[in-house]
């Protein structure tokens, strides 16, 4: 290993955060750092939905907006294994058909602040399915998020769907798509 990627993998402990590496802890990470994400676009059995949370007004969304479901990547832990543990903890479900779209990149902005993520996108089924109506998802902080089937051909949809790199992959698995 060079010295270049050994720095890029040093990981330094904070003596403010219980001595836990730093944004790992029991502190929330800093959100000035780039953030290692999965993200599922769940498909509903009957094709023509994918699951999404459904996220209250911001400054940049006063309607609200949805999100893929998923979540961050723990440390030394694979993607693959990261969106299945995810959904898991948060919907109580199993992921079925799991399949690998590719990695995009997510620059943003949420509530005047900004954010950065690098993404794996996945697609697959889950078991069992939430429910149409009143669904929800527990976040690791356990809050409480409402989950919603939106549908694949959105194309008026009012409330925006993030990350916007993933539509091109979410298009793609609508139905007729070629």
């Amino acid at each position: 290993m060079t010295d270049q990627n050994a720095r890029f993998f040093r990981i330094t402990e904070d003596a403010d955060n219980g001595g836990w590496p730093y944004g790992v802890g029991p502190e929330p990470a800093d959100r000035a750092h780039i953030r290692v994400k999965a993200m599922l676009v769940a498909v509903h059995s009957d094709g023509t939905r994918h699951l999404v949370s459904s996220n209250p007004p911001s400054s940049e969304n006063p309607q609200g907006h949805h999100r893929l479901i998923g979540g961050s990547v723990e440390l030394g832990e694979l993607l693959q294994d990261a969106i299945v543990r995810e959904i898991h903890e948060e919907l109580g479900a199993r992921v079925r058909e799991l399949k690998h779209l590719g990695v995009i990149e997510n620059i943003y902005r949420y509530n005047g602040e900004p954010g950065h993520e690098i993404v794996a996108l996945y697609t697959g089924r889950l078991d069992p399915e939430p429910a149409d109506q009143d669904a929800t998802l527990i976040e690791s902080d356990g809050s409480v998020v409402p989950v919603v089937w939106r549908a694949f051909d959105d194309v008026d949809a009012r409330i925006p769907l993030y990350p916007l790199a993933a539509l091109p992959w979410i298009d793609a698995l609508s139905p007729g798509a070629e």
